[in-house]
């Protein structure tokens, strides 16, 4: 089984036993968006969180084989486009847990998108011994699609 394959079944599994992320995370013992990510093949679990993935969502062994084995990170979306480091960084982090989070948020607030146009950022250096880090706050208004 690939890691297409693997998403595929795991997300299948996760909607039929009507599981949010949260109650799937609170099973497993891990972050939602890291479970997120591991189940849209963006991420891999050691042996022993991918078997406990496997027997919640009542799958079996192989899928738990599929989300050990390593990811090629981002490769659902296509070939990442800018060449500047700090950039691609940026699209790096889409690649990986863009689908993760869109499914997150609309889990949360219903099927729609995060506005740009309404939306703050804010980037905050956060010291740290080990190494400085970057720390990026998104804000934005959630506008739901239209029925008609």
């Amino acid at each position: 089984m690939d890691k297409i394959e693997m998403s595929n079944a795991a997300l299948a599994a996760k909607r039929a036993k009507k599981l949010t992320w949260a109650e799937l995370s609170a099973q497993i013992g891990m972050s939602e968006v890291w479970l997120a990510s591991v189940l849209y093949g963006e991420a891999s679990a050691p042996p022993d969180v991918a078997k406990r993935i496997a027997e919640v969502l009542g799958l079996g062994t192989d899928l738990a084989d599929a989300i050990s084995v390593y990811p090629l990170k981002g490769e659902r979306l296509g070939p990442p486009v800018p060449t500047d480091p700090l950039i691609y960084r940026f699209y790096e982090i889409v690649r990986v847990y863009g689908l993760p989070l869109k499914d997150l948020i609309q889990e949360k607030f219903g099927e729609g998108i995060m506005s740009a146009i309404d939306f703050t950022m804010h980037i905050e250096k956060v010291e740290d011994p080990k190494g400085d880090r970057v720390k990026i706050t998104m804000e934005g208004k959630f506008l739901p699609y239209k029925r008609w």
